[in-house]
């Protein structure tokens, strides 16, 4: 049986951190077994809000593709792949932004969320708010029928869609399919200060690559409850980060609610729960850390494989793109 198609991947502004490996890389882990996989680096996409900075994004392809293939990811079974390589992405995109309107893209609670948080009022970059056209493209390219995202990502899946729709119904056929959103269980994890998502953009976050002294760091400094003052003083577990970082990372779920069971009628310091998550962190971190310092003295290798991932890439997309343009009846050379 022909495996279903999965398309995921990273913008290329910086490495990644224990919130992807949460939030996507643990499931692509699981993906390569059961679909075909391609892993974006989403260089074009980066450059929407980072068009003043192009040698950040350009560096930071070499810096996600390490870390993928640091925590696992497979070039053999998983196609890492090179977006602004792709030429079809942007032909689709183009096509697409003539079939949704500007108010409807303003309308995305994704795009508003967004930008709301980078302050751009209305000096929008024109790249950043047709944002939704471009994923557009780049899904249906893959063919792709299963998207990972995260919960506040799941109204562009909504909108490839209705452009899938508008497409097919343009071409009195289906020449494209749906995709449905897979939303991660474990949700979003907080940065180590408690008050957003972790980010790199924000200084929150813990880095795939963190030095043993950076994750010791980062724990004594997270947020748990500010009214635990003594350790006999009962704590709230709920919105304290070292708890919602035990629950993504501990095996151990008996362990962890004991802990929480103690931590709240009091008797249970913060440093005994930190003490626990340092180490489970410095366990899951220190061989990927490892295996990225031993890829990072082959660059050419790693360039290698992005080149392979995106030759592969490039025949999908470009196929796609034609049988779309010959389904809508666009002239054909």
């Amino acid at each position: 049986m022909t495996k279903p198609i999965i398309l995921t991947g990273d913008r290329t502004t910086g490495p990644l951190h224990l919130g992807h490996y949460v939030g996507s890389l643990k499931s692509r882990l699981a993906f390569q077994d059961t679909h075909r996989q391609f892993l974006l680096l989403a260089d074009m996409q980066a450059l929407t809000d980072n068009a003043h900075d192009v040698g950040k994004v350009r560096d930071n392809v070499i810096e996600v593709a390490l870390d993928y293939l640091a925590v696992g990811i497979d070039p053999e079974r998983t196609s890492i792949c090179l977006q602004s390589q792709l030429p079809a992405l942007a032909e689709l995109s183009m096509l697409y932004l003539n079939l949704v309107t500007v108010a409807r893209l303003e309308r995305n609670p994704t795009i508003k969320d967004e930008i709301r948080a980078r302050g751009f009022g209305r000096d929008i970059p024109a790249g950043f708010l047709c944002h939704p056209a471009s994923q557009a493209a780049d899904i249906t390219a893959f063919r792709a029928t299963v998207v990972p995202v995260g919960e506040d990502q799941a109204p562009l899946i909504e909108q490839t869609n209705e452009i899938v729709r508008r497409v097919n119904a343009l071409a009195g056929r289906e020449l494209l399919q749906e995709a449905q959103a897979i939303i991660p269980r474990a949700g979003r994890l907080p940065g180590v200060d408690g008050r957003s998502k972790m980010s790199k953009s924000a200084g929150n976050a813990i880095p795939l690559s963190a030095s043993p002294d950076d994750i010791s760091a980062a724990v004594r400094a997270m947020f748990t409850d500010p009214d635990h003052l003594r350790v006999s003083d009962p704590g709230k577990v709920e919105g304290n980060v070292v708890f919602t970082y035990l629950d993504a990372f501990d095996d151990d779920r008996n362990a962890v609610e004991d802990l929480k069971a103690r931590y709240r009628r009091g008797g249970l310091g913060d440093s005994s729960v930190k003490r626990r998550l340092e180490n489970i962190l410095q366990e899951l971190i220190a061989p990927i850390r490892a295996r990225r310092t031993e890829l990072a003295t082959d660059r050419d290798l790693v360039v290698d494989i992005i080149r392979r991932g995106t030759l592969k890439a490039r025949d999908t997309t470009e196929r796609t793109k034609c049988y779309v343009m010959e389904g809508l009846g666009l002239f054909q050379l």
